[in-house]
Order: structure tokens, then C-alpha cells, then sequence
């Protein structure tokens, strides 16, 4: 099984709800579990992947730190509303390194995947990358 980062997909992130100008949002997209984005310490968190056309969404990883609570949502409109839950998965902790999931996505086709970070195992939590899987 391959994953490709979402970047070289043409995907963006559109939205995420917090920032550190240190840590964006758009780090997480990049393919490179060495940059990161970071929370701002408030839960739920969120952020919004666009894909440049519908695409078939089968199977994700993501590498993340301190994540407890993840919810999944997808849509296939053009604007990044009215989404429906994909999945939800509890993430264990992993003190001292890096979680790395990978998640089905039942195969879904979806315009924009929301991330909901619901609860973490601390006050910050840090999303490192996203990949899909092939």
C-alpha cells in the first residue's frame, strides 16, 4: 500500500481553528512528520482538507501527538458545509513519541474531509501529518 501526501494531491487546508505562526495549519498537509501543526491548548479543534475534484478516499494515516478523541467528516459539496461523520476512532497515548494511525474511510468519495480533535491527552496537541493510503 502507497500513501501520498495530500499536497501532492492538489488538496489544501482551507480551515483550521487555531494557529502558532511556528506550527501552521499547513504543515500538516506537507508529507513531513518533522514540521507539524499545533493546537492552541482549547478542545474541540478542527481543521479542513479541499480536494481539488471528488476524490475516492479509502484508507488514512495520521501521525499526531497527545490526540485522544478524533471524529472524521466528509462532504462532496463545493463549499465546506453540511458534512456527515466518516468515523470516529479513540487514539492511545504514546508518551515519548509520535502516534501514527491508519483509519478507513469506508471509501468514501468526499470534496473536504473535516478533522474534529474532541479531547486530547493534554492541553496541547500537535497534528504532524496526514497521508492518504492507496
Amino acid at each position: 500500500m502507497t500513501e501520498s501526501s495530500f499536497s501532492s494531491l492538489g488538496a489544501q487546508l482551507v480551515l483550521a481553528s487555531s494557529s502558532d505562526e511556528s506550527h501552521p495549519p499547513e504543515n500538516i498537509i506537507d508529507g513531513n512528520t518533522n514540521t507539524f501543526w499545533m493546537s492552541t491548548g482549547m478542545f474541540p479543534q478542527e481543521f479542513i482538507i479541499r480536494f481539488a475534484e471528488p476524490t475516492k478516499v479509502s484508507a488514512m494515516t495520521l501521525d499526531s501527538y497527545n490526540v485522544k478523541h478524533l471524529l472524521i467528516e466528509k462532504n462532496t459539496s463545493p463549499s465546506a458545509s453540511w458534512f456527515e461523520v466518516v468515523t470516529e476512532k479513540e487514539l492511545e497515548c504514546t508518551e515519548g513519541h509520535l502516534q501514527s494511525n491508519a483509519i478507513s474511510l469506508n471509501e468514501s468519495i468526499a470534496t473536504h474531509l473535516r478533522f474534529i480533535i474532541t479531547s486530547g491527552y493534554d492541553h496541547f496537541v500537535s497534528v504532524h501529518r496526514v497521508s492518504l493510503r492507496n
